[in-house]
């Protein structure tokens, strides 16, 4: 806990802060581009009335609309550009890594470097482009069909109706798109876990105003509020102290000697390997696939095929079946996303090239076998984290009618996110005082 302080302090040293300005002008772009996607939250879609879409979205705030909303940022609830969000992306992003492991076509692909992983993330757009129309074309069709108790959400229905809102959602999201890549490279962080977290924390007052009024007319205990900001405050450091935990494997150098008289190597090192190698990415997986089918189906609610209204009910947040797909959906992520960020095999070559070896371990194939045995035993453990901390206060909410920003999922991808972006500021400051320190080192050499 101590080196996680020294951490967080080096990464917060406004001194140092202060002469990066490469970091600072990261900074400032990523803010820019999180202003600009929170102003378009508010630009609402041509031909809805936004009183009647109050009233129905009050009506199944608890449902899986109100999920689907937290990632939009509440753009959902305005009906606005951004009514999808980034949601299409992951879901083209998560097709096209299945597709990577199962056809030969884009593996190789994926193995020709950076030529073939443009290609993928082409191929990625496209994909994104045919699922929010698609989405967009079941979200005009169901917001039609959809009426409060003062009139239709839509004021003129018809197909001009669906073309421009098919036109204008697709447009918000490829524009979403576009903004995550502009920020992952020009700014810090992660450009689409950034906007996800974005919207989220920006509802966050308003979640916590909301409880606190269930307290104040009586409808939820002021114990039961005290218990669930407790709650809130555990999983926020059970999830610190596992995204921080490793399992280092020790790995030695041997030594050799140089010319006649000069003995290099022989230290011994270690290999981290974190607990949750996957990260938040199998939460936002699982959700935005879960949140897909059944989105839709809650706006066309009883006027659509009964076949969609059982699976919409079957799928309601809280219900059993959901659970049981959340909880495997991030089991199989954790382990896919795993396979694909560290490869036992070519970790160990590239020990066995540079002479390294874990002791009592043949290099080559049996430190490869060693490597892949460790991995899968604490991805399990990381799989179960994520499942239990993803679903246990989720079950809570579902039962008492908690706002879903204290949920398990939210509060995974607002701490990970963080974690994930500080790091990434100390590591432009870390560069930026080498960076000084080579500069002055090659001032005194021109100078002597």
């Amino acid at each position: 806990m101590a080196s996680a302080a020294e951490q967080l302090a080096s990464a917060i040293n406004f001194g140092a802060f202060a002469k990066a300005t490469e970091l600072k002008k990261r900074i400032w772009f990523t803010l820019g581009c999180l202003i600009v996607y929170r102003l378009g939250t508010y630009v609402p879609l041509p031909g809805i009335d936004p009183a009647v879409m109050a009233q129905i979205f009050a009506q199944q705030r608890g449902g899986i609309l109100g999920m689907f909303n937290m990632f939009a940022g509440g753009a959902l609830e305005r009906m606005s550009i951004f009514a999808l969000g980034i949601l299409p992306y992951i879901s083209a992003s998560i097709i096209l890594q299945l597709m990577t492991a199962v056809s030969p076509t884009l593996e190789q692909l994926k193995k020709e470097g950076e030529v073939g992983r443009k290609k993928i993330n082409q191929y990625t757009r496209y994909l994104t482009v045919v699922l929010a129309a698609f989405q967009a074309w079941g979200l005009a069709i169901g917001l039609e069909a959809t009426s409060g108790p003062n009139g239709s959400a839509v004021i003129d229905p018809g197909w001009f109706f669906r073309i421009t809102t098919v036109i204008t959602i697709v447009g918000g999201t490829v524009f979403l798109m576009w903004l995550g890549e502009q920020i992952t490279a020009r700014g810090i962080g992660n450009g689409t876990s950034l906007i996800i977290f974005v919207g989220i924390i920006a509802g966050l007052p308003s979640a916590l105003a909301a409880l606190l009024e269930l307290g104040r007319t009586g409808a939820m205990s002021t114990l039961f509020i005290l218990f669930l900001l407790v709650m809130a405050a555990a999983v926020v450091t059970f999830i610190v102290f596992v995204e921080r935990a490793q399992r280092r494997v020790v790995v030695q150098y041997p030594k050799r000697m140089i010319g006649t008289s000069r003995m290099f190597g022989g230290e011994s090192t270690h290999l981290p390997l974190k607990i949750n190698t996957s990260g938040v990415i199998p939460a936002i997986f699982a959700s935005s696939l879960l949140l897909l089918p059944a989105t839709i189906g809650s706006f066309t609610g009883q006027s659509g095929p009964e076949w969609l209204i059982v699976i919409t009910t079957a799928l309601g947040y809280g219900q059993p079946l959901h659970i049981a797909i959340y909880v495997a959906l991030i089991v199989f992520f954790a382990f896919f996303y795993t396979s694909i960020v560290f490869n036992p095999q070519e970790t160990a070559e590239n020990l066995r090239k540079h002479g390294g070896f874990i002791p009592g371990i043949r290099p080559g194939q049996r430190t490869a076998e060693y490597l892949d045995y460790v991995l899968t035993r604490l991805t399990a453990v990381g799989a179960i984290y994520l499942a239990a901390v993803c679903v246990l206060p989720e079950i809570l909410i579902a039962q008492y009618a908690v706002p879903f920003y204290f949920g398990g999922t939210s509060l995974l991808i607002v701490v990970s996110v963080t974690m994930d972006t500080v790091a990434q500021i100390q590591a432009h400051l870390i560069a930026h005082q080498y960076e000084g320190l080579i500069r002055k080192a090659r001032l005194r050499g021109r100078r002597g």
